[in-house]
């Protein structure tokens, strides 16, 4: 990486703790200098570097967002010049739109699940999913079904911050201090087997059981007050939770049964991460919506959108509706020209293929974590993996001490030490997630796991 003038790290990091309310951050607890804060000033390839100028595998793709890593700048940055120097901004606002967004809501709906036509732009995934509750309230409501005001999540499940979304994600600590949900929310299981009995590893079984739970929940709340089930075709939070088979089939067949919107939330799985250009492609999902954000542009700008069916616009575009949803930046001419040079790029370096050429070295590299004693589970697909922590050889949990030891410092900083960003949580399950850029290669990717466990091995040693 080349070197240039610049701000020192110290001055950036003093600067930030005067002036930058940081996400997701105890602000207040961040040293008064910024000597806690951890500075990206660049990236090239698979790779960021910090403001000390040290390298590290960005192994959490930024946040699940630039697929492609960061070296092609120079493509993005003309794709971009040409746009701004055309038109640098118009709304797609009562009756007014724009090429770009015409052709990128067109090339989308090419490579959108079944019956998928029509795109709503928006700023982000957050933004994305309250515009797919907006939908699905509108729909039912221009059916002659008002009361369908009630949604249904998945345990542990995130979709967002945005108060909307907040009130579809299970976290109390998210939630809890901003007060009473905003949407009428239930939440059955998810999809994880962790802990569960040994006949549920039986997909059969397992499926059933999910099911059935999930249409009790339906037939309790009244299936006429129920308006849409959100779920992700593999759900990040509680550690890339696939599905067994037949699960996505079975929430369409409810869905139809009693009349509720399916919507698949693929802000984190579309667009390559699991090998496919949704991820409920590779299981079979029909959903009436899909929410994307993140990898639509590989993070070299902001955008999100709402991916509708056919028999959802029959209704919502019938004479004399009005769609009354907005955003003032929703489909940017800016953002929807990346959008596009990103899918051409995806094309033209056959992105997809890589993921699905290696996802099964790196798939038998992750499960043999399962060895060290303080790994319970693995799961995932694709580039998208987590190890859940437990902390004794029977699989219990972390005392307090051990998790502030080793989930909060000890695991964390010899990542990082070792070079690699990954993300690790510390609530609920404590996990270890990967998500590294879809372009990483073998090495690369055998590099990640070597990191991995390594760090985990040493980890297992204070148990």
């Amino acid at each position: 990486m080349t070197t240039s003038t610049r701000t020192p790290a110290g001055e950036l990091s003093a600067t930030a703790a005067r002036h930058l309310l940081l996400h997701m951050t105890p602000n207040g607890s961040l040293g008064p200098e910024g000597e806690d804060l951890f500075v990206v000033r660049r990236g090239e390839g698979p790779y960021v570097e910090d403001a000390d100028g040290r390298r590290y595998i960005d192994g959490l793709s930024g946040l699940y967002c630039c697929q492609l890593g960061y070296s092609y700048g120079p493509e993005f940055a003309e794709a971009a010049d040409r746009q701004l120097r055309e038109l640098c901004y118009s709304p797609l606002w009562t009756g007014s739109a724009h090429p770009t967004a015409i052709e990128l809501a067109e090339r989308l709906s090419r490579i959108a699940p079944v019956d998928i036509e029509h795109t709503f732009f928006s700023g982000g995934g957050a933004e994305a999913v309250e515009t797919a509750w907006k939908i699905a309230r509108r729909y039912h409501a221009l059916n002659g079904q008002p009361g369908r005001t009630k949604a249904i999540a998945r345990r542990g499940a995130y979709h967002g911050l945005t108060i909307g979304a907040l009130s579809l994600t299970d976290d109390p600590g998210l939630t809890d201090p901003y007060g009473p949900s905003a949407i009428d929310t239930r939440f059955v299981s998810n999809t994880s087997r962790f802990g569960l009995a040994p006949g549920f590893a039986d997909d059969t079984a397992f499926t059933a059981h999910l099911l059935a739970e999930l249409e009790a929940e339906i037939l309790a709340e009244g299936p006429e007050t129920v308006a849409m089930l959100i779920a992700e075709p593999v759900q990040n939070r509680g550690g890339c939770i696939t599905p067994p088979q037949g699960y996505w089939q079975g929430l369409r067949a409810l869905a139809d049964r009693y009349g509720f919107l399916l919507v698949a939330d693929e802000v984190i799985t579309a667009f390559g991460r699991v090998g496919e250009w949704f991820g409920g492609d590779l299981y079979g999902a029909r959903p009436d919506m899909v929410t994307v954000a993140k990898g639509i542009t590989a993070g070299y700008a902001p955008m999100g959108a709402t991916l509708v069916s056919t028999r959802v616009t029959e209704v919502i575009n019938q004479p004399g509706a009005v769609l009354n949803h907005g955003y003032t930046f929703a489909g940017h001419p800016l953002s929807a020209a990346i959008a596009l040079r990103n899918l051409e790029i995806m094309e033209r370096d056959r992105i997809l293929d890589n993921v699905r050429g290696l996802q099964g070295d790196l798939a038998h590299r992750m499960a043999a974590l399962t060895d060290l004693s303080i790994v319970g589970d693995v799961r995932g697909t694709g580039f998208f993996y987590a190890c859940e922590l437990v902390g004794d050889l029977d699989g219990g949990g972390f005392s307090d001490r051990a998790r502030a030891d080793l989930i909060v410092d000890l695991i964390p900083r010899r990542l990082r030490e070792a070079g690699l960003l990954a993300r690790v949580y510390n609530r609920s399950a404590p996990l270890v997630q990967i998500a590294p850029p879809l372009i990483s290669d073998r090495a690369l990717l055998d590099r990640i796991a070597e990191i991995v466990a390594g760090t985990l091995a040493e980890a297992s040693a204070h148990i």
